[in-house]
C-alpha cells in the first residue's frame, strides 16, 4: 500500500533584497579588515609627521586589532540578548566617529586613542554583520555561498588594505587613509535599516563583565611588557607589567572552566582538530601582519621606494591572497579539508624562507616572490578555518566554535606585530647603531653618517630575516601537528548554529 510522504517544500530562493542587505554587509566586513593592515605602508609617513616611540609606533599598529580580538566574543553576546542589528548600526556609527577623529589626531598619544576606538566598535561588527547576513538567506546551498563571500571579502580586505593605503598616500597625506571609511559608514547607515531585520537569541546569559576585563587588561599588559622590554631593554616597570599580564590571563582561563557561560568556551580545545584550526586562525595572520608591517618599513626606508612604488610590490601577493580565498572552498570540497591545511602551512613556511635573501642592496624580487608563495597558504587559512573549527564540535556549540575562529583571527593579526615586531625590534636594538629605538628615527637622526645608517638598515633586514625565520619555523611544526593529528576523513558539518540564523 503507498503511503504519501510529506515533504517540507524548499525555502525560497533569495530576492533582490537579499543580494543588496549582503552587498551592505561587506561594506562594514571590508572597512574592519582593512583597517587591520591599511596603516603598513602609511607607518613611514606618520612616523615623520608624529614622531612616535618604538612601542608607541607598535602600539598604533596593533592597538586595533587587540581591542577587536578581546571583545569579539563578548559583543557577541551582547548582540544576542539586545539585538545584532541595533548593535552593528551603533558600531557602525562609532567606527566612523573615531576613523575621523584618527585622520586628524595631532599626536601619537591621540591616534593610539582613536585607533582603539575604532577597535571597540569594529568588535561589535564582525559577529553581527555575519548573523544578520544569514537572517537574508533562508536556504542553506544560498546561505553557505553569501557566508563563502562574506570571508572571502573579509580576507580581501586584509590583503588590499596596505596597496589601498599606498595609492591614498602616494597623492594625499597620511589622514586619508582614514577618511576613506566614512563614505562606506555614511552609507550603510542609511541602507541598512531599509534592507537588514533585527536578530535575538535567546537563552546565551549574561555577558559576564569580569571575564572582558581580564582578557582585555591581561592581553594589554602582557604584550605591553614584551614590546617595551624589546624595544628599551629588561627594566622594573615592563616586566612587572607582562607578569600582572599573565597572572590575569591565567586568572581569566580559570573562571572560564567554572563558569556556566564562559566568554570563550575552553572546553573546546579538547578537540585536536579544533585546536589545530584554531591555532590556524591565530598563527597565519600573524606572520602576515608582521611581515606585511616590517615590509612595508623594508621597502621604503631601506630599498627607498616611493609610497607608490612599495604598494605596486605589494600588489602581486594581495591578488593571489584573493583569489586564492575564492577558489579554495571548491578546491577543499574535492581534496578534503586535511590537505589544505597541510599545503596552508607547508607553503606559508616556504614562502617565509624566500625572503632571507633580501638585503640592503637587493632583494625586491625576493620579496615579491615570498608573498606570493606564501599569500597561497594565507588564502587558504582565512578560506577553511571557520569550518574546520565548526565542524570539530557538536552542533550544539558550533556558536562558540566559530566566535573562537573569528577570534584567533583577530588575535593573529595583533600578535603577529606585537610579538614578531618585538623580535625585530629587540634584533635592531642588539644590531644597530644605538641611536635611536626604530629604524626611521635613526636614519632621520640629526647628523647621522653614513656608516651609521648602513648600520641601522643591516640591523632593520636582520630583524626581518629573524622574524620571518621564527614565523617559518613555527609553520612547518604546526604543519607537523596536522599531519599527526588531523584525521583523514572529514566529518559533515553540522547545521547552522542558532546564533547565526
Amino acid at each position: 500500500m503507498a503511503m504519501d510522504v510529506q515533504r517540507t517544500p524548499p525555502p525560497p530562493a533569495p530576492g533582490p533584497r537579499a543580494w543588496l542587505g549582503l552587498l551592505v554587509v561587506l561594506g562594514p566586513v571590508l572597512l574592519v579588515a582593512m583597517d587591520g593592515s591599511v596603516l603598513f605602508l602609511a607607518m613611514t609617513s606618520i612616523s615623520a609627521e608624529l614622531s612616535p616611540s618604538a612601542d608607541q609606533a607598535l602600539w598604533i599598529l596593533d592597538g586595533y586589532g587587540f581591542a577587536v580580538g578581546s571583545l569579539l566574543v563578548a559583543f557577541g553576546g551582547i548582540g544576542d540578548r539586545y539585538g545584532r542589528l541595533r548593535l552593528l548600526m551603533a558600531g557602525a556609527a562609532v567606527f566612523g566617529a573615531a576613523s575621523a577623529g584618527a585622520a586628524f589626531a595631532p599626536s601619537a598619544e591621540l591616534l593610539i586613542a582613536f585607533r582603539v576606538l575604532m577597535g571597540v566598535a569594529g568588535a561589535t561588527l564582525l559577529p553581527s554583520a555575519l548573523a544578520v547576513l544569514s537572517e537574508l538567506f533562508a536556504d542553506a546551498r544560498r546561505r553557505a555561498q553569501a557566508i563563502g563571500i562574506f570571508a572571502a571579502a573579509f580576507a580581501a580586505g586584509f590583503a588590499i588594505g596596505p596597496v589601498v593605503g599606498g595609492q591614498l598616500l602616494a597623492h594625499f597625506w597620511w589622514g586619508s587613509v582614514f577618511l576613506i571609511n566614512l563614505p562606506v559608514v555614511a552609507l550603510f547607515l542609511l541602507l541598512a535599516p531599509r534592507l537588514l531585520r533585527e536578530v535575538r537569541a535567546g537563552g546565551q546569559g549574561c555577558v559576564d563583565v569580569p571575564s572582558v576585563v581580564l582578557s582585555a587588561a591581561g592581553i594589554l599588559l602582557a604584550v605591553y611588557g614584551i614590546k617595551r622590554a624589546a624595544a628599551h631593554g629588561p627594566a622594573v616597570v615592563p616586566l612587572v607589567a607582562a607578569g600582572v599580564g599573565v597572572a590575569l590571563l591565567w586568572w581569566f582561563v580559570r573562571r572560564q572552566l567554572r563558569l556556566a557561560h564562559p566568554l570563550i568556551d575552553l572546553g573546546l580545545f579538547r578537540d585536536r582538530v579544533f585546536a589545530i584550526a584554531a591555532v590556524t586562525g591565530l598563527l597565519p595572520l600573524a606572520a602576515w601582519s608582521a611581515v606585511a608591517y616590517l615590509g612595508g618599513i623594508y621597502l621604503q626606508s631601506v630599498r627607498g621606494l616611493g609610497v607608490f612604488d612599495a604598494a605596486l610590490v605589494t600588489l602581486p601577493g594581495a591578488l593571489v591572497l584573493t583569489v586564492t580565498c575564492v577558489v579554495t572552498p571548491a578546491v577543499v570540497a574535492r581534496t578534503g579539508t586535511r590537505a589544505a591545511l597541510l599545503t596552508c602551512h607547508f607553503v606559508i613556511a616556504g614562502g617565509l624562507l624566500l625572503l632571507l635573501p633580501t638585503g640592503v642592496s637587493g632583494g625586491a624580487g625576493w620579496y615579491v616572490a615570498a608573498t606570493v608563495v606564501a599569500g597561497v597558504g594565507y588564502g587558504i587559512s582565512f578560506s577553511v578555518v571557520a569550518d574546520t573549527a565548526v565542524a570539530a564540535v557538536p552542533p550544539e556549540r558550533a556558536g562558540s566554535a566559530g566566535a573562537i575562529a573569528e577570534t584567533s583571527n583577530e588575535l593573529g593579526n595583533a600578535l603577529g606585530i606585537a610579538l614578531l615586531g618585538s623580535l625585530a625590534a629587540l634584533v635592531f636594538r642588539l644590531r644597530g647603531p644605538d641611536l635611536a629605538g626604530t629604524l626611521t628615527e635613526t636614519l632621520q637622526a640629526p647628523g647621522v653618517t653614513a656608516a651609521a645608517a648602513g648600520q641601522a638598515e643591516s640591523a632593520f633586514v636582520t630583524g626581518l630575516h629573524a622574524a620571518a625565520l621564527v614565523a617559518a619555523l613555527l609553520h612547518a611544526a604546526l604543519g607537523v601537528l596536522t599531519l599527526r593529528h588531523l584525521p583523514r576523513r572529514r566529518r559533515p558539518a553540522p547545521p547552522l548554529p542558532a546564533a547565526l540564523r
